[in-house]
């Protein structure tokens, strides 16, 4: 069982690297890397390579560990009894299974992805570990032990908003997805758009980084907003040609695919501005 990417996905050397040790290892693979380079992706990519069936968890602010275990409802179970209903004597009758259980559980080996680990509280990640690492859990309400029949691939996603536990970090193999490099993106667009003309792709990537790299930006744009971007330039049937830049104007044509806050709108604005008057 080895990922070596797939025609949909542009995974780097290191990156296949990071997901064929995890598998060896069965430790959790723990993604970093600037929201839209493909974090969430490469879980749907390695369940698409490896035939395996994919499971996903997607974490909010309000998400609780015990979610991805299961959620006992004791508020219909009261309700039921209140209502005579014979089906409140099985208390599994109101015990849901979390992701967790559903990828132990599954009669073959699954790929679970746990995204945007990040945007739960600080002890989300710890109230975990010792599920991940025995791959096993207790259901207090009946007593019953949920084991992983099939250990699964566990791919764990992070946009670096907080700072995770030492504890949970040391059970994790981690890699770092870096931004592309122009070749590499190359390629990523290649995937998306096969065959747009070399002319407009070297132009649109040649504004594209510049405008990354400019100083002071706030929201730098990513792998996805480029691929957007470019989706309109070419529904708009735009060339080369249309997307030079002039003094009077420091932004790049359809920028509303690029830039998404207003700070980095008046920044450029103001370049323009001052480039004018240097005129």
């Amino acid at each position: 069982m080895k990922f070596s990417g797939t025609d949909a996905y542009v995974a780097t050397d290191d990156l296949k690297v990071a997901v064929n040790a995890a598998v060896i290892l069965e430790r959790p693979l723990l993604v970093k890397g600037e929201p839209g380079t493909g974090k969430t992706e490469l879980a749907r990519q390695v369940s698409q390579a490896l035939g395996l069936g994919l499971i996903e968890w997607h974490i909010k602010s309000t998400t609780k560990a015990q979610q991805g275990l299961y959620e006992y409802d004791a508020v219909s179970r009261l309700r039921d009894s209140q209502l005579g209903e014979k089906r409140v004597h099985d208390v599994k009758n109101y015990i849901k299974p979390g992701k967790l259980w559903q990828a132990f559980t599954a009669e073959r080996k699954t790929v679970l992805l746990i995204d945007e680990i990040d945007k739960a509280d600080i002890e989300f990640p710890n109230d975990l570990l010792q599920e991940l690492d025995r791959m096993e859990f207790q259901v207090h309400e009946t007593g019953e032990t949920i084991t992983a029949r099939h250990r699964p691939i566990v791919i764990i996603t992070s946009n670096n908003e907080k700072e995770l536990p030492d504890a949970f970090l040391r059970r994790c193999f981690f890699h770092y997805i870096r931004f592309p490099d122009i070749e590499t993106m190359r390629r990523i667009v290649e995937v998306h758009h096969p065959g747009i003309k070399e002319r407009l792709l070297a132009t649109a990537l040649s504004q594209f980084f510049e405008l990354r790299e400019t100083p002071g930006l706030k929201k730098k744009p990513s792998t996805s907003e480029v691929l957007d971007w470019l989706k309109l330039l070419l529904a708009e049937d735009l060339s080369a040609e249309d997307l030079k830049l002039d003094s009077s104007n420091a932004l790049p044509k359809l920028h509303g695919a690029l830039l998404k806050n207003e700070q980095d709108l008046h920044m450029f604005e103001r370049l323009a501005f001052i480039a004018r008057g240097s005129r």
